[in-house]
């Protein structure tokens, strides 16, 4: 009975994982360009002489839906949704270049310009930085332009274009911060052919009604597979009750 019950605990864990990754989407059904997280789940049976009866299971996020998200105008000149399926590139909390669709920028007090979770936009020189007490506007191509208030008639000044990045056959994965990157190092290539649009933001992909049917049919899931260790345990004390008979 010992196979089956740790064949039943394999599925629980999994099943929790599961949970966990679904409360993960649901909390994130408002966060700006989040992409949903897919849990994967495969058997991992056990080699050996025995017969290969049954199978452990392993559960890992492994991917994110890329679909897009509703796009929401909001007026705001700062704000932008990328057109496509290319990402923003950031810097992240280690240093590191890391990849968002996340787009409601706004400025530091120290000129830097950063997303909503406080990340570095990143350009072709590193993090962009906006003179302060300019106008700042963006490009469709995403370069960052800037008007001198105290100088109407001087033309707009560029001071850094968004490095729109192309994932299309790289291996990139997402992090626990919500951050994407390449898979073993490395970064993405510019996307030359990617643009922006501003005044609007790309909301969540995560569908709530979805979110809620695959809570339910993980707990039902749960369920059975708690059963199974009920029915080892019934199973075992019948065989017992048996061996005192004789």
């Amino acid at each position: 009975m010992d196979r089956l019950i740790y064949t039943a605990l394999s599925g629980m864990q999994s099943s929790m994982n599961r949970q966990r990754v679904i409360a993960s989407n649901m909390a994130n059904a408002q966060t700006i360009g989040f992409r949903a997280e897919i849990m994967d789940q495969r058997p991992m049976t056990l080699k050996g002489d025995g017969l290969e009866a049954r199978s452990l299971q392993e559960a890992l996020v492994r991917s994110a839906d890329m679909s897009g998200g509703e796009i929401v105008e909001t007026g705001r000149g700062l704000d932008l949704s990328i057109d496509g399926e290319a990402l923003m590139a950031v810097q992240a909390t280690d240093g590191s270049e890391a990849y968002t669709r996340r787009g409601d920028l706004s400025i530091t007090a120290g000129g830097l310009l950063v997303n909503g979770e406080g990340n570095p936009v990143l350009g072709d020189a590193g993090p962009i930085t906006v003179p302060l007490g300019t106008n700042p506007s963006i490009s469709p191509d995403g370069t960052i332009m800037v008007a001198d208030p105290a100088a109407p008639d001087a033309p707009p000044q560029e001071v850094g274009r968004i490095k729109l990045a192309s994932w299309q056959g790289s291996p990139i994965a997402k992090g626990l911060d919500g951050l994407f990157r390449v898979e073993g190092g490395g970064v993405l290539p510019q996307d030359a052919e990617a643009t922006v649009k501003t005044g609007s933001l790309e909301q969540s992909n995560v569908k709530s009604t979805e979110v809620l049917v695959d809570m339910i049919d993980a707990q039902r899931l749960y369920a059975m597979r708690s059963k199974l260790i009920v029915t080892a345990r019934e199973v075992d004390e019948g065989g017992s009750q048996l061996l005192r008979m004789s």
